[in-house]
């Protein structure tokens, strides 16, 4: 759990900066709604693949 929120964290931080770069967020309503939309994705791709590592490295 603690490997998916550092590489979360590490990895997603970088990606919601650049993504926004280019989309219009006038209000910090609309940032934190983007920095919790794009955050979910990350979060789930770093899950499965934390997993995946995790249950291809235990046999």
């Amino acid at each position: 759990m603690q490997t998916t929120f550092v590489v979360t964290i590490l990895v997603g931080a970088p990606i919601v900066a650049l993504l926004s770069i280019g989309t219009e967020l006038p209000t910090w309503g609309a940032r934190a709604e983007f920095a919790i939309r794009v955050g979910a994705v990350v979060w789930l791709l770093v899950a499965l693949s934390v997993f995946a590592y995790a249950k291809r490295t235990q046999e």
